[in-house]
Parts: structure tokens; sequence; C-alpha cells
């Protein structure tokens, strides 16, 4: 493995600077890849934002989590992971300003939106019981992360049968669902892609996402390394961002494309994703639990992930189109709950190793 921090500071600015353009395309091109195969396929968009764009946007996360995780460094992995999923649904309240005069919240049309956010609910609460309780490592990981990949396998399964049926309709959801799927099929037939031809594309910008994602993840490890910061606020943030950044361009695509469904459930998608990857960290960081290296820092960054997904959860049941600073109140909340919690955890954090 290459030794990014023997770089020296400046060419891994350099590269870190080049991967996240590189990202940055990639991502805007596989958001367009993915309005085409929702289109030609008449999948919905809420699935496709899980699967395709939260599976593939997910993969530098993934690279950056094992590859930590095999080299001894669990908790920078954990952190990564914990701070990936609280500052993509960040990135969601900032989307929420392209909209412009109406709150994200109360133009998503699909419930199934709800049902993703309830499951990675529970799923953090998985990863806090099992820093809180302590883990017990069985068959090479730790018991609450087999409990963790059983409950994300099953969240998975439900999300697919459901995105047919509607448990409950809101007021105006056939308005919005027409005008966000006739946007869509304009916008795919002036593309004139087939579907062939889109999941060859979509499979190799995916190749190309990854593989740029994991040169900002390790850049940003190095660079953190040179500043001084600890391990566990980098972890958090600096390697957040990076990995994040292919859930920014692709949300920000959707959302300026109107597909609001896609934009909310590629994020929700990633976090189901990312949050099974802990089971994978568990498996490749060796015999003893990984979470056992968890702590407050830890525990407290899935509570910020929980809070901030909990704000919007309550705003796709309210429905209130009320902005501020060209956002609905729910995404405002939810910046400040994440830039509060960034505070705190500054304070915690150990500036030597791990946060717990």
């Amino acid at each position: 493995m290459l030794d990014f921090a023997g770089l020296g500071l400046w060419l891994n600015l350099a590269i870190f600077a080049g991967a996240a353009a590189t990202v940055w395309m990639a991502g805007v091109q596989i958001a367009h890849y993915a309005r085409v195969i929702s289109d030609r396929t008449g999948i919905g968009q809420a699935f496709i934002g899980v699967v395709l764009l939260g599976g593939v946007t997910s993969l530098p996360e993934l690279a950056v989590a094992v590859s930590a995780s095999i080299a001894g460094d669990a908790s920078l992995a954990v952190n990564s992971m914990l701070g990936g999923i609280a500052m993509q649904v960040a990135l969601l309240a900032l989307a929420d300003m392209l909209i412009g005069r109406q709150a994200l919240t109360s133009v998503i049309p699909d419930p199934i939106v709800m049902l993703q956010g309830g499951f990675k609910i529970l799923l953090l609460s998985i990863v806090i019981a099992s820093i809180v309780v302590g883990d017990v490592p069985v068959l090479h990981s730790g018991l609450w992360m087999w409990a963790l990949a059983a409950v994300t396998g099953l969240s998975l399964w439900v999300l697919s049968r459901a995105q047919h049926r509607k448990s409950w309709i809101a007021n105006d959801q056939h308005e919005r669902q027409e005008r966000e799927e006739s946007k869509a099929s304009e916008e795919t037939k002036e593309g004139g892609k087939s579907l062939s031809a889109a999941g060859w594309s979509a499979a190799a910008t995916g190749a190309v996402i990854i593989t740029a994602g994991y040169l900002l993840s390790r850049t940003a490890d190095a660079i953190a390394e040179s500043t001084g910061l600890g391990q566990s606020f980098v972890g958090l943030v600096l390697v957040a961002i990076a990995t994040s950044l292919p859930e920014a361009s692709t949300v920000f695509t959707a959302a300026r494309a109107g597909l609001y469904t896609m934009a909310m459930s590629d994020i929700f998608g990633t976090n189901l994703f990312d949050l099974s990857f802990l089971f994978f960290i568990d498996v490749a960081g060796g015999a003893d639990a990984g979470m056992n290296s968890a702590g407050r820092f830890e525990a407290f960054a899935a509570l910020i992930a929980i809070t901030v997904t909990a704000i919007f959860f309550i705003g796709l049941v309210e429905r209130r189109d009320r902005t501020i600073l060209k956002m609905g109140y729910d995404s405002f909340a939810v910046l400040c709950v994440y830039l509060a919690g960034l505070v705190v955890l500054y304070f915690l954090r150990d500036p030597g190793s791990g946060g717990g």
C-alpha cells in the first residue's frame, strides 16, 4: 500500500484536489444514468436512489474502512463511517436551498423515504448499543455487528418489496409525483441513452468513483497527520468530507433536476450501506470486536446522526412548507444540530488516537 504520508503535504493536497474534481464530475454523470435507468425500467426513484446511487457512492467509504481496519486503524474506520452519515444528511439541508421557495420535505411524494429513515435509525441504535454494552466476537465479527448485518439485509428486502406499495398517500402526492416523473422523463429523453448503455456507463463511472474516492480518503488522512489533528476528529470530519463528495454531487444534481425522492433516497441509501460496512470493518480488523475500541466520541457521533435523521423524519410527516434562508425549517435545524455537534465532538476528541 502506498505511503501517502511520505509524499508530503503539498503533493497530497494536489492529489486530493484532483480526486475531488474527478469524483464530483463522476457523481454528476451517475445521477444522470440513474435517472435514465429509472425511466427505462419503471423502477421507482426511491429504490434506484437506495440501490444504485446509495450503493455506488458508498464504495469509497467501504474502501477506506476496510483498508484502515486491516492496517489496525479501526477507530479511524468507525469514525469515518459515523461522521459521513451525519455529514451526508447535512448535505440534504444544503440541497434544500437549491429548491428555492419550497421546503425539501414538502415536495417528497414517495412515503418510502420514511421507511428508509426508520431503518437507518434502527441500525444506528444497534451501533450505539454495541458501544455502550460492549461487543463479543463470534465467527470473526462482533455479535452486535452480526445483528447489524441481519437488520441491514432485512431492510433492503423490505424496501425492495415496498417500492410499489404506498402505505399512505399525501394530499398532493399524485400532482407532485406526476410533476417529478414528468420532469425526469423529459430530461431522460433529451439524453437519448439506452438502458444497456446507461447500465455500462454507470458501472464505469462507479469504478472511477471508488478509485478517486479511495485517493481522497487516503490523502485526507495524510493531510490530517501532517497538520497534527487527532485521528478521531479527522476521521469524523476530514475523511468524511472526502468520502462524501460523491453523495454531494449526486444529491445536488438530482435536486436541480427536480428528482427530490431520488436525492433523499441517495443519502438514506448510502447511510444504510455505510452502517452495514461496520460489519466488514469488524471482519477485517482481527480477533477482537472492532466496536470495543469505540467510546463516547463515537457514541455521540451516532447520536448526531440519529437526531438529524429524526428531524427530517418529522419534516416528512408534517410536510409543512415553511422556509428560512431558502431552506425548510427542518433543514435549518439539521444544519444547526450538525454544526453544534461538531463543536462538542471537537472537545470530546482524543488528539492522540481514537475518540473513546
